[in-house]
């Protein structure tokens, strides 16, 4: 495996947060990263993005709100009726 650089280390990073490269391209990222503060902080926000999405669809829409966009979407719906 030849040297990774930052833009060949994100086009495999899904393969990489996933576990499925092979051992030699996988040490060869993790070896990148280790010296990469840029690339660091770059796969911990990936490996961060589950739980800032779990928390965002935690938050309930106030009741008016949420009445106010349903009555909006059945208008919609019946214009393209």
């Amino acid at each position: 495996m030849k040297d990774i650089v930052c833009v060949s280390g994100v086009e495999l990073l899904m393969e990489y947060l996933e576990g499925a490269l092979a051992p030699d391209v996988r040490a060869a990222i993790e070896a990148h990263v280790a010296a990469c503060p840029r690339c660091e902080a770059f796969i911990a926000s990936y490996r961060e993005i589950p739980r800032v999405m779990r928390d965002a669809t935690r938050i309930e829409m106030p009741p008016d709100l949420e009445s106010s966009l349903l009555g909006a979407l059945r208008g919609a719906r019946r214009r393209d009726e």
